[in-house]
């Protein structure tokens, strides 16, 4: 699942090809995704400015001219190529249309977007702009962990007492939104944290650590341009590279990069999620 950097470098790829621009035709292949797309959403999109394209947590999200917002999420395949336009100093011309292409927004530009989803777990939805925060998607996230609400005191309280291990606190996109399990496994290998230790149990100065290494890692990972696993591309069909940066996931029976360290990288199962750890560095 494309984590918050995967989403940011998507957005930034789309954005100087969509916004400002005029959606000149919508074309929708199917009713649905994993759900059902809203009521004539085609012709909702037709004809409409996109002003702003923005991310919250793990979602894209185009604020249109009509005063709605297209909310985009890429689930497990999903993504958004774009052809018929520059990027950077490539030229992508339009290919033909594939079996998984759902959605296809042509752009007064004469650009052209297409929402390409093999596994049908992605999703759209249309909804008012100024409610957006309502929208049950994004009701109740926490703060962005690259913006100004996510500091130390925030993470502090909102640990306090918490007797589930530290990983899956920063996991629970109430506690912060948009960090997955790539880069939590990264951020608390950085931070020297087991996993498995209780986040109530961990000092003050401990949790306070986290959040300028949480910002460290999620910076360079959008850098890199994400992580590319499986099925994830840039809009430009590009991979991502920060993958082979990793220190520490994917890095099983591996030997610790940490200089000094004789620990070797091991894989242990929390919440039926793989989490990747040096059993001698991380405490």
């Amino acid at each position: 699942m494309p984590e918050l950097p995967e989403v940011e470098t998507v957005r930034r790829g789309l954005e100087p090809v969509l916004t400002g621009h005029v959606i000149t035709e919508a074309l929708v292949n199917r009713p649905d995704l994993r759900w059902p797309f809203p009521e004539r959403m085609a012709e909702r999109l037709t004809g409409q400015r996109i002003l702003a394209l923005r991310r919250r947590s793990k979602y894209i999200l185009a604020d249109l001219g009509s005063g709605e917002s297209l909310l985009i999420h890429l689930g497990m395949s999903g993504r958004m190529l774009v052809s018929g336009a520059m990027l950077g100093e490539f030229h992508h011309d339009h290919p033909a249309p594939a079996k998984h292409d759902h959605v296809v927004l042509t752009m007064d530009s004469g650009a052209r977007v297409t929402f390409n989803d093999a596994r049908r777990f992605g999703s759209m939805d249309l909804m008012p702009t100024d409610h957006a925060a309502e929208h049950p998607l994004l009701a109740g996230l926490g703060p962005e962990p690259l913006g100004n609400a996510f500091h130390e005191a925030y993470l502090i309280g909102r640990l306090k007492g918490r007797n589930t291990p530290i990983k899956a606190a920063l996991l629970d996109q109430r506690v912060v939104a948009g960090l997955g399990n790539i880069y939590v496994c990264e951020a608390l290998f950085r931070a020297q944290i087991d996993p498995t230790r209780k986040a109530g149990a961990l000092s003050a100065e401990t949790v306070a650590s986290l959040v300028p290494i949480i910002r460290q890692v999620l910076g360079e990972a959008i850098e890199a341009g994400g992580s590319s696993l499986r099925d994830y591309r840039q809009a430009d069909g590009e991979l991502g590279y920060f993958q082979h940066t990793f220190r520490v996931y994917d890095r099983e029976s591996q030997p610790c990069v940490t200089p000094g360290c004789p620990g070797i990288v091991g894989r242990i199962v929390q919440s039926g999620r793989s989490t990747f750890h040096c059993p001698i560095c991380q405490r």
